[in-house]
């Protein structure tokens, strides 16, 4: 499986097992196993970079397992073949965005204007306030 230029996911990296899909389906949701549980050895991966790794676990989320897999469950479809393709096309576009590395924020501070004009702002928010309550006769 391709992800980008410099990474393709071999064969042996994912394995496929189909069950019995929840919800709609009539008679066939007894009878065909059309869910797809798509496991990717991400942990293990030869192919895969550290630090893409490691924001691929941080991506993950629940679906990283303890022994470093991570795990698609899919049962959008009541076909077994479309429902393959979307965990397929989902595990891609997940190792795909772990690929991305994130901007460093800078740290700014604010301008000695913007400072004066809130300070300022606030004075006169705080008179306001104090203006309002019981007049004294």
């Amino acid at each position: 499986m391709k992800i980008n230029d410099q990474i393709e996911i071999a064969d042996w990296e994912l394995t496929e097992s189909f069950t019995r899909a929840s919800g709609p389906g009539g008679q066939n949701v007894n009878k065909v196993s059309t869910a797809v549980e798509l496991r990717f050895e991400a942990e293990r991966s030869p192919n895969l970079p550290d630090p893409v790794k490691r924001r691929l676990r941080r991506l993950a989320g629940r679906r990283w397992t303890t022994d470093g897999a991570i795990v698609l469950f899919v049962q959008d479809t009541r076909s077994q073949a479309r429902n393959r393709e979307l965990a397929r096309d989902r595990m891609a576009e997940l190792i795909r965005a772990a690929t991305v590395v994130p901007k460093r924020r800078v740290a700014t501070k604010p301008t000695y204007g913007s400072v004066k004009r809130r300070l300022t702002g606030k004075k006169q928010r705080g008179e306001v306030k104090a203006l309002r309550g019981k007049v004294e006769e």
